[in-house]
């Protein structure tokens, strides 16, 4: 059995030897440059987490390659749940904000409640992306983080939200959706 130094030894020469191949493979299999870099990240946090299952040198950048091909897939399922996400989520945009306003009040106090559960910066991501409409890699440049990190955390933001409130607050209704909705303004 090798020493932690050696594994971590190897794994670097892994990682130099193969970062740039695997950036080529994801960059021409995805849309956007920083879903490539996600891509590898993942790749190479799987291959650390299962270094015991990595083959000699010689054999590794095809293991690596296989890996990449499961994380670009598991990628491209979530950009088309994203995707139909966002579409039911107009959809029912639509209907809530011809909606009567007055049904908000409860879900939004409730909605309010819960972000203050949530950690500042996990907030501040979720609340950013909805409610200003940034980009995680706006978000990113606003925080001052790495986009991928922002990305997690709004996928961990959103899931926390919704253990916190429920999926929905009322038949109508859907979390997102009355975040989304704007305040009603005060006329008089």
């Amino acid at each position: 059995m090798s020493s932690g130094i050696e594994h971590e030894d190897r794994f670097r020469r892994v990682y130099a030897g193969n970062f740039q191949p695997l950036l080529a493979y994801a960059l021409r299999r995805t849309e956007q440059p920083e879903d490539a870099a996600d891509v590898v990240a993942e790749t190479f946090l799987v291959a650390w987490r299962r270094s015991y299952e990595m083959p000699a040198d010689a054999e590794v950048r095809l293991w690596l390659y296989g890996v990449a091909r499961r994380v670009l897939a598991n990628h491209h399922r979530t950009g088309l749940r994203r995707e139909r996400l966002g579409e039911r989520l107009r959809h029912r945009l639509r209907d809530v904000v011809a909606a009567d306003p007055g049904r908000e009040v409860p879900e939004r106090l409730a909605i309010q409640a819960a972000l203050a559960r949530l950690g500042e910066l996990d907030r501040e991501v979720l609340t950013l992306t909805i409610w200003e409409g940034l980009e995680p890699r706006e978000v990113a440049a606003v925080l001052r983080v790495n986009p991928a990190a922002v990305r997690t955390r709004l996928l961990r933001a959103r899931a926390r939200l919704r253990d916190l409130i429920g999926d929905d607050l009322a038949p109508s209704g859907h979390v997102l959706d009355v975040l989304k909705a704007p305040a009603a303004k005060e006329g008089r």
